[in-house]
């Protein structure tokens, strides 16, 4: 199995175009001037010794922000997807999800909801 940091490689290598619309909004502090970083692996304590890693599209870590963008293979994930969530929140850390169609179509309204959780 390939490493965590592998793995956040090759998900930052085949991004999606919204998610690439997204990261060309939020990348370099252009929002706020808030740093956001991309395919970021997060580990939290699965018991029994042992470490899940969860790898949100964005997160920044001044803000405690996790941002999804969500295509059609998350309708089929919704279970995975909130205890996911579940398990991140614990953490202490706020998702905010939105669907590509969100975000291609509307990329203003998406950066302005964003702005409200830095």
């Amino acid at each position: 199995m390939a490493s965590i940091v592998e793995l956040c490689r090759e998900l930052r290598q085949r991004e999606t175009p919204a998610e690439k619309l997204l990261w060309d909004n939020l990348r370099n502090r252009k929002l706020f001037n808030h740093k956001f970083l991309r395919q970021y692996p997060i580990c939290a304590d699965g018991g029994l010794g042992k470490r899940l890693y969860y790898i949100p599209d964005f997160y920044c870590h001044k803000s405690k922000l996790v941002i999804e963008a969500d295509g059609p293979i998350h309708n089929f994930k919704k279970e995975y997807d909130k205890n996911r969530d579940a398990v991140l929140t614990a953490l202490g850390l706020t998702i905010l999800r939105f669907k590509n169609e969100e975000i291609l179509n509307d990329i203003q309204v998406v950066l302005d909801k964003i702005e409200q959780h830095l």
